[in-house]
């Protein structure tokens, strides 16, 4: 059963850190999940995006999807989608944009921004949110349904 304070939290004092908890958190995704980012511009959404995604068997460029809304990965048999949707003015461009599609078994879908589209979006398994702490940042990792706590138990757990 979820419980509400399934939840992790960590000092990340650099960006190698940042990326390494990303890794560290793609052992543990599988289709379907959904992760909500939180944090301010420069936070290290994306950059925890790229550690995720490297983890996955991407070595291409990983790019911030502010201009674009949604940057398409294909990676280990999955698609992950990294959505931003800091320029949305209106919730309902998210259903404008047809991106509810994206999300399924297949599908590993992490947002960026996640509030510009409140109400459409479908339920977070993880909610992460990167805060900056002295010269690094901290994070907090918390399950929001039984597959986010699913999830979150196996990163707990060491490899």
């Amino acid at each position: 059963m979820h419980k509400a304070n399934d939840t992790a939290c960590r000092f990340l004092p650099d960006e190698n850190a940042t990326l390494a908890i990303g890794a560290e958190l793609a052992r543990v995704l599988h289709g379907g999940v959904v992760l909500f980012l939180q944090g301010d511009l420069g936070a290290g959404k994306t950059t925890l995006t790229r550690g995720l995604l490297r983890a996955l068997g991407y070595s291409g460029r990983v790019k911030s999807p502010t201009y674009t809304l949604v940057e398409p990965y294909a990676v280990s048999n999955l698609n992950l989608y990294h959505f931003d949707l800091y320029r949305f003015q209106d919730p309902m461009e998210w259903v404008d944009a047809g991106f509810r599609d994206y999300f399924n078994e297949q599908s590993i879908c992490v947002i960026e921004w996640a509030d510009q589209a409140k109400g459409l979006l479908p339920q977070p398994d993880l909610m992460v949110t990167l805060k900056p702490h002295h010269d690094g940042r901290n994070i907090e990792i918390q399950a929001l349904t039984e597959t986010g706590s699913a999830c979150l138990e196996q990163f707990a757990t060491p490899s």
